[in-house]
């Protein structure tokens, strides 16, 4: 018998690398439910989007970039990563620019992800 949902947790990524905490906080708790054996699966959407590109630089305030935290989610079996197609666009990027690979979603696919999830999270 199939699960009823793709991954029990979706934890949806608003926020870029700099500036505030959420990004991070929010792979924190990725990273926490899925070594508790959650499925998780990561949505980002608006400036979230911009944690995902390759080569980032120290923050203004000397905060650092999200990679190494990034490079470690196929570890803790983190493998469902969604970004908000019109997101890339508006900033003028591709999956090409990103440093891992992902799956493109429309507004359309974006409105069902909450509701194929057992739990959601934004950060």
């Amino acid at each position: 018998m199939s699960a009823p949902f793709p991954s029990d947790l979706l934890v949806i990524l608003r926020h870029g690398s700099h500036g505030t905490n959420w990004l991070r906080e929010g792979l924190d708790a990725a990273l926490v439910a899925a070594a508790f054996g959650r499925g998780v699966s990561l949505l980002f959407m608006g400036e979230g989007v911009t944690a995902l590109l390759r080569d980032q630089q120290v923050g203004p305030l000397g905060q650092k970039g999200t990679s190494a935290t990034l490079e470690m989610l196929a570890m803790y079996d983190i493998e469902t990563l969604l970004v908000e197609e019109a997101a890339l666009e508006r900033f003028g990027l591709t999956a090409a620019d990103l440093m891992l690979p992902v799956r493109l979603l429309s507004a359309e696919a974006i409105a069902a992800q909450p509701g194929a999830h057992r739990l959601v999270l934004t950060f």
